[in-house]
């Protein structure tokens, strides 16, 4: 009876088929890097050259992450709590705190750590100050954000609209400011402030070469498969005619 199965040739050629989609899924992902490749790049430079540079008043549409300076009262009444971030052995998050300005919306200033359990005094500053720190973009909320406490007022997503509102304000800024620390500060007083703008990891570069690595690999295995020379049929018994 003639064997139906598929001849080695042809079975090889569908299972090269079958790896054209995989292989052109492990290209897309590894371009895909490259492209955050080039923009987390062109991100650190921006924030490089605005550390770098003088501070700038603070406009109404700022880019994210540059170094700017907003004059007003802090709102310590309405202080909030953000995130949350160890810092050792103990627990703590970013202290937000509203600072009104005369004839602007009111920007939600994230003053710096503090610890959940107090063991230090918070400087509450009075009167007008002038704050220098970088402009921090809202985030964007999805399905898997974290739930917030409006009542606690513990927030864990930067989202200035949401936060103005359990606050009980006037609609503020739609970005925030982060403060940084004046030179020569030191961590006696809380909040502590960041020293310096954020610096985003860039891992893409390694991530496009996995990805383009195991595209490699998958192709090589294929026209290995292809080119694979096909075993000569094993000979007939003696005494036995062919098919």
């Amino acid at each position: 009876m003639p064997d139906a199965s598929p001849s080695p040739p042809r079975r090889r050629w569908g299972l090269a088929l079958a790896a054209l989609p995989v292989l052109a899924v492990l290209l897309g992902l590894g371009t895909w890097q490259v492209r955050r490749l080039h923009w987390k790049t062109e991100l650190l430079a921006h924030i490089a050259a605005a550390e770098a540079g003088p501070t700038q008043p603070l406009s109404a549409s700022p880019e994210p992450f540059a170094k700017v300076a907003a004059t007003g009262r802090f709102d310590h009444g309405r202080e909030a709590l953000l995130g949350v971030e160890l810092r050792g052995t103990t627990l703590g998050a970013r202290l937000l705190t509203p600072l009104l300005r005369e004839g602007a919306p009111p920007l939600l200033v994230d003053r710096g750590w503090v610890p959940l359990e107090r063991d230090r005094p918070i400087g509450h500053p009075e009167g007008e100050v002038t704050v220098t720190g970088y402009v921090r973009p809202a985030d964007s909320r999805d399905w898997n954000s974290p739930k917030d406490d409006p009542a606690g007022r513990r927030f864990y997503l930067f989202d200035p609209a949401a936060i103005g509102q359990a606050l009980d304000l006037p609609p503020p800024a739609p970005f925030g400011l982060v403060a940084l620390a004046a030179p020569g500060a030191t961590p006696a007083t809380l909040p502590v402030a960041a020293s310096a703008l954020p610096r985003p990891t860039n891992p893409h570069l390694g991530y496009a070469v996995t990805w383009y690595g195991l595209a490699a690999a998958l192709a090589g295995v294929v026209l290995a498969a292809l080119w694979r020379r096909p075993e000569p049929a094993p000979p007939l018994p003696a005494g036995e005619d062919g098919p």
